[in-house]
């Protein structure tokens, strides 16, 4: 863990705070009296915000109300298969992050990670604390704590693959991480990615990374960009099984009518992250 994603984690929790107030106040809530209320200066509060979004208290609001959902639908939807079409793939650059991924075979995910020695750490991330985990070939689990807590976070990963071997090695992944978090750095590798699921999964997480960064899509126009139309239900549900949160974007998945849907680790992380990644496509 360094400064900077101490730093983040800190910003989140505020900004957590804040999205129950303004839950509670709406966008009519100002400045000062959102300060006030999170014992803030109103100056201490707008230099945490611009620092950790780009843009102003205010304009971050907007992005954090319920109506943002709709706004993005409406101007920043996506289509998967034109995504698809200019060669965006598992092999090339994904949304805003360098990645490179690679998938367990059907029969070694069948073995329910029998054989496999996992690696995990808990680190600091923008949107609170994160479990990682990841084999020798990349990061195969990520996950969020901040509304779930960190003992269900945990046993919520190890059951996904519970014949795997599991050793606390945080240091071993702390350069994929610092990659995957935006960490600046001519020295990070891109990060790699070592997907665990079933043939479905897979290819519902593959069309999740097609989405650029800032925009959203569907879980319908994702069942159709997957060869599956009819089979949204499936589809919404191996998106909530996206065993690694933010890499693969799992959050820029909305309901047709603009609604947040669901999130395994929390709606108010996945409006964290919506809103997040809005601002500094803006900034």
């Amino acid at each position: 863990m360094n400064v900077q994603t101490s730093e983040s984690g800190y910003h989140y929790n505020v900004m957590r705070r804040a999205i129950e107030l303004i839950d509670q106040g709406g966008e009519s809530l100002s400045l000062e009296e959102l300060a006030r209320q999170m014992d803030m200066s109103p100056a201490h509060f707008q230099r945490l915000f611009s620092r950790w979004t780009g843009v102003s208290p205010k304009r971050y609001q907007q992005y954090l109300t319920l109506g943002h959902a709709k706004a993005l639908l409406r101007e920043r939807f996506t289509m998967l298969e034109t995504a698809h079409s200019v060669g965006l793939s598992g092999s090339g650059r994904l949304y805003d992050l360098f990645l490179k991924w690679e998938a367990m075979s059907p029969g070694e995910y069948a073995r329910k990670g029998a054989g496999l020695i996992i690696y995990w750490g808990w680190f600091e991330s923008p949107f609170g604390p994160a479990l990682v985990m990841g084999t020798a070939k990349g990061i195969c689990g990520m996950a969020f704590a901040a509304e779930t807590g960190e003992e269900a976070a945990m046993q919520d990963m190890l059951s996904r693959w519970p014949l795997a071997d599991y050793v606390e090695d945080p240091m071993r992944l702390r350069p994929w991480v610092l990659s995957a978090f935006g960490a600046a750095s001519d020295r990070l590798e891109p990060t790699p990615l070592y997907l665990i699921g079933s043939p479905l999964q897979i290819k519902v997480w593959e069309a999740l990374m097609q989405i650029p960064s800032g925009q959203v899509t569907t879980y319908s126009q994702i069942a159709q960009a997957v060869g599956t139309p009819q089979a949204v239900r499936a589809v919404g549900t191996a998106v909530g099984r996206n065993p690694v949160s933010w890499l693969i974007p799992c959050h820029r998945a909305l309901r047709k009518s603009g609604g947040l849907g669901g999130y395994h680790w929390g709606l108010p992380v996945k409006r964290a992250m919506l809103a997040y990644e809005a601002a500094q496509a803006d900034a």
